[in-house]
C-alpha cells in the first residue's frame, strides 16, 4: 500500500501541479507557521510551473496576454487551489487537519509598499492582523529550491518559472532535504534584464519602480505605447527609456497613465515586461545547462528586440 506521502504527491500531480516538497514544521524560520497552526508537524510546498511558452509572445514582441492569463492567473487561481484542495482531502481522509495557504495578492501589512502583479488601488494595506507566510523563506525551508539574486525561488526543474502554495498539517510526513544553493551564481542578468532598473546591484527590489515597468512603462519594450505617452511630463523621455527613479506617489501617478493594454481578471495587471528579470535569469541558467527540464531549442533564439526611443520624441 502506498504511503501518505506517495498518495499526496499523486493527487497533487493529478491536479496539474509539478512539484511537492515536505518539511518538518520545526525547521521553518517563519514562526507564522506555528502561529497559524500550533500543532503543526509538516509543511507541504506545492509548486506548478509557469509555462515557458507563455513568455514566447513577449520574447518575440508579438502577443502579450498569455503570460498574465496562463503563466500567472491560471496557475494561481485554478491549478494551485485545485492541488491544495485535493491534497487537503487526502489528509482529512487520513484523519489529519490541513490548513491550505495560498497567496492573497490584495492584502499587505506594509502601508508604503505594493504588489506589482495587481492594481495598486485594489490592495488592502496595513492589514497587520492578517498573518501571512513569508512565501519565499517557506519555499526554501520546505526544500523547493534556493533564492536567486533578485529574490525569486529557483528550482532545478524550472529555474525561476514556477508559482507555489503550502499546506500546514499535523501529519508527520517524511521530510525532504533543504536545497543547498547551487544555481544562482550572482551573474547579475536579472539586474540588467529589468526594463525599469528596479533591481539594485545587490538584488534589492524597488517594488514601486517594478510596478511601473512591469505594467509597461518602458516604451522601448512596449509596442502598445502611443508616441504621445506621458505627454506633459517634463522627464517623459527618461520615463519611456526606463531611466527615471520614482517615489511611491510618482509611481501611482505614472501607473494611472499606463492604460495601453487591457487588465486581466482577478485584479491582475497585464504584464508587458513578463517579469523580464525571471526571463533573463532563466536564459542564463539554460545557457549554463543548469536545468533538468530541457527543450529542443533555446528560449532566446535571436538578439533581444528593442524599439527606438526616437519614435517618442515630440
Amino acid at each position: 500500500m502506498s504511503t501518505l506521502k506517495e498518495r499526496l504527491i499523486q493527487e497533487i500531480q493529478k491536479a496539474g501541479a509539478d512539484i511537492a516538497r515536505f518539511g518538518e514544521a520545526d525547521r521553518f524560520q517563519d514562526k507564522t507557521v506555528k502561529l497559524l497552526f500550533p500543532n503543526a508537524k509538516t509543511v507541504i510546498c506545492i509548486a506548478a510551473r509557469s509555462l515557458r511558452g507563455a513568455r514566447r509572445g513577449i520574447e518575440e514582441g508579438t502577443t502579450y496576454h498569455h503570460f498574465t492569463t496562463v503563466g500567472l492567473e491560471t496557475v494561481e487561481e485554478t491549478v494551485l487551489p485545485t492541488a491544495l484542495l485535493r491534497a487537503c482531502n487526502v489528509l482529512e481522509d487520513a484523519g489529519f487537519d490541513a490548513l491550505p495557504q495560498r497567496r492573497n495578492q490584495l492584502v499587505m501589512a506594509e502601508e508604503d509598499s505594493t504588489n506589482p502583479e495587481v492594481g495598486y488601488k485594489k490592495i488592502y494595506r496595513g492589514r497587520k492582523a492578517e498573518h501571512t507566510l513569508d512565501f519565499e523563506q517557506c519555499a526554501i525551508d520546505a526544500g523547493l529550491g534556493e533564492r536567486g539574486m533578485h529574490g525569486t525561488i529557483l528550482t532545478d526543474e524550472f529555474g525561476p518559472f514556477q508559482r507555489y502554495a503550502f499546506i500546514i498539517t499535523d501529519a508527520e510526513i517524511e521530510p525532504d532535504p533543504v536545497v543547498q544553493p547551487h544555481l544562482c551564481d550572482k551573474c547579475g542578468e536579472c539586474v540588467k534584464g529589468c526594463p525599469g532598473k528596479a533591481i539594485a546591484e545587490n538584488g534589492e527590489l524597488n517594488r514601486w519602480q517594478c510596478a511601473v515597468y512591469y505594467a509597461g512603462g518602458n516604451g522601448q519594450k512596449n509596442p502598445f505605447m502611443p508616441t504621445y505617452a506621458f505627454e506633459g511630463e517634463p522627464d517623459r523621455m527618461d520615463i519611456i527609456k526606463g531611466e527615471v527613479k520614482v517615489t511611491p506617489e510618482r509611481a501611482k501617478q505614472l501607473l494611472d497613465q499606463i492604460n495601453f493594454y487591457p487588465p486581466i481578471r482577478h485584479a491582475y495587471c497585464s504584464s508587458i515586461c513578463g517579469k523580464a528579470c525571471d526571463t533573463a535569469c532563466y536564459i542564463h541558467l539554460e545557457q549554463k545547462g543548469a536545468l533538468k527540464k530541457t527543450f529542443k531549442t533555446p528560449f532566446r533564439k535571436r538578439p533581444e528586440w528593442k524599439l527606438s526611443a526616437e519614435d517618442f520624441e515630440m
